[in-house]
């Protein structure tokens, strides 16, 4: 397949399809003017995460065996978030781009900065590059990396840096939030019964069907939380979507070739996986830890209308393969 027939492809079948999901999202307030917006992003957030996401998080753990390959897409992708962090810590704390800002919005703006929305965006484009299979990478990587090292480094940076809470009273109890996650149980339960020998085939079939709701649910919240009518282009929230878009995947792509040259799927999946824009966990960070929920949605807003570019852009460059 030649890469300009590759980016028709990902265009039409990837970007159309979640680009009318999100437009959906946002143009739901213009149409139901009397829906409250508040109660139904709640709502559908729980739907996903008490229903829709464990079930699909148990359909792969239950089915996929733990392979080194495998284990290298959360590695990757955590050693690019975490050096991404460093380089926000700059651009934010120290440079003239953060000058004047509170420390609550630099705070969630390096968290949003450096993990990215993995698994509902980036699941479609593992799958149109590397087939349904690739969804083992996305769930790893979300039950690997991203939830572990977002509610350990990215709590302290929200609690340290932003809120500036040190004492562990003061502090709300993340880890027995983590633990009570039904995707983490769901995670476990899969991975139990597969080492088990007990892995009931209709089961495994019937949590993959139910959970093939989550991506589209959570598209669509996704254009309900974007601020369309606020999106303004302001100097920090651009550089911080600029190093989520384009240095994290960099960063990982750079990493791989460091660790584990030539590359293969497992690599080339971990790039994507750099690339995917902002996590709409920022938002619940930014209320949890009474951060700047204003500049929190902007990032995600920015990043995901920006990805639409960056993703084609990373492609040409021969990031992903």
């Amino acid at each position: 397949m030649s890469d300009l027939s590759q980016l028709a492809g990902l265009m039409v079948q990837v970007m159309l399809p979640l680009s009318l999901l999100v437009a959906a999202g946002g143009l739901w307030p213009l149409v139901f003017r009397d829906a409250p917006l508040a109660p139904l992003r709640s709502q559908l957030n729980r739907l996903v995460m008490y229903v829709f996401y464990p079930a699909i998080i148990f359909s792969v753990s239950a089915t996929t065996p733990i392979t080194r390959d495998l284990l290298r897409v959360p590695l990757l992708v955590g050693i690019g978030s975490l050096a991404s962090g460093a380089i926000l810590y700059w651009i934010l704390y120290r440079s003239s781009i953060g000058r004047g800002l509170k420390d609550t919005t630099r705070a969630v703006l390096m968290v949003g900065g450096m993990f990215g929305n993995t698994f509902n965006i980036g699941v479609p484009v593992l799958q149109f590059f590397y087939g349904p299979e690739a969804l083992r990478y996305a769930v790893f990587n979300d039950m690997l990396m991203t939830i572990p090292v977002v509610w350990s480094v990215g709590v302290w940076i929200c609690t340290r840096l932003g809120s500036h809470r040190k004492n562990a009273g003061e502090r709300p109890s993340v880890w027995q939030a983590v633990a009570t996650m039904p995707p983490i149980w769901a995670f476990l339960l899969g991975m139990g019964l597969q080492y088990a020998g007990w892995v009931y085939d209709p089961l495994v079939n019937a949590t993959r069907f139910i959970g093939a709701a989550t991506i589209p649910v959570i598209l669509f919240v996704l254009g309900l939380t974007i601020p369309w009518r606020a999106l303004v282009p302001k100097r920090e929230i651009l550089a911080t979507a600029a190093v989520k878009l384009l240095v994290v995947p960099l960063l990982v792509w750079c990493s791989a070739r460091l660790l584990f040259s030539p590359l293969g799927e497992p690599e080339y999946a971990a790039v994507v996986e750099g690339t995917t824009p902002t996590m709409m966990t920022a938002l619940l960070l930014a209320d949890r830890f009474r951060l700047d929920h204003e500049a929190a949605a902007l990032l995600i807003g920015w990043s995901t209308i920006a990805f639409w570019v960056t993703l084609p852009l990373c492609l040409a460059l021969g990031l992903i393969r």
